[in-house]
């Protein structure tokens, strides 16, 4: 396991004891160990936050701790599975911190006239939105300036160009890079650990390894609405304290979805989070 001094040295560390379980972004007490290069981490400090997903089992896994920004890529190519990209908004809405969906691959747009639904569908819900190109570097300059100073994760389906991103934004730029597979159309996995680097602009960023599916791990599936703004800016004025805005009478969120001040597609992202929560609920022991 890789560790960063306060002096700024990186360090190979290890673990004492197997109860210690350190991630991506975790400070730490560490101390060195005695004719050795290696040092040995004995504590994880307390954790601000924490982005996380369940097993099959149900059971909570952390990726990183002690975040300001989810940086959630998606692109031209592979396609974009929105429902992903939403089920990050979801953690970081939960978590209380900022996000960022980052469309790349846009050069691949040019001269065709496309437009997105789904990342207009974010800006009407005021969330940040940026269009760039890894390869032409549009928009790099707009991303720099958002993730400046901040302690960034970036997440998102495999080869949508997340490495190839933070080789425009980190210090040492050699974050390796892999084509999109020609027989499935899905990107390969080339981050296979979570690693964290210095910024050009000052703060750090967590490159993570590329995904094909996520989830938030919630406690309960009514936290979900919790995790869509605009359904939890709704649901104030629900019948029902309770409503879970679902099959409920005087829902505001459903009359939402009827009226069209929420997106049909979003309201469905949301119930596919509470079903798989609700499924892994039943997979806990």
């Amino acid at each position: 396991m890789g560790l960063r001094l306060d002096s700024g040295e990186k360090v190979d560390a290890r673990i004492k004891g197997k109860r210690i379980r350190a991630v991506c972004g975790d400070t730490v007490m560490a101390e060195p160990i005695k004719n050795e290069k290696d040092w040995l981490i004995t504590r994880i400090g307390a954790r601000r936050n924490e982005l996380t997903r369940p097993n099959m089992r149900g059971q909570v896994e952390v990726l990183a701790a002690n975040v300001d920004t989810l940086i959630i890529v998606a692109s031209v190519s592979p396609l974009p599975d929105w429902y992903i990209v939403d089920r990050y908004l979801c953690a970081a809405e939960l978590m209380g911190v900022e996000s960022i969906v980052v469309f790349n691959k846009i050069d691949l747009l040019e001269g065709h006239d496309i437009e997105i639904p789904e990342l207009q569908e974010y800006r009407d819900i005021g969330l940040s939105v940026i269009e760039c190109s890894a390869e032409t570097e549009k928009g790099i300059s707009e991303l720099r300036r958002a993730l400046a100073g901040k302690c960034n994760i970036v997440v998102g389906q495999s080869g949508v160009g997340k490495s190839s991103l933070i080789n425009k934004l980190v210090i040492d730029s050699n974050q390796r890079t892999a084509q999109i597979s020609s027989k499935s159309g899905e990107g390969r996995h080339t981050t296979v650990n979570s690693v964290m680097i210095p910024l050009i602009g000052g703060g750090y960023v967590i490159d993570s390894p590329g995904v094909r599916d996520y989830a938030p791990a919630l406690s309960e599936s009514s936290d979900a609405a919790q995790g869509f703004r605009e359904i939890a800016a709704a649901a104030q004025s629900c019948r029902f304290a309770n409503c879970r805005h679902l099959r409920e009478p005087g829902c505001a969120v459903k009359d939402g979805v009827e009226q069209d001040t929420i997106s049909y597609r979003r309201y469905e992202s949301f119930k596919r989070v509470v079903n798989l929560t609700e499924k892994l609920s039943d997979n806990r022991y």
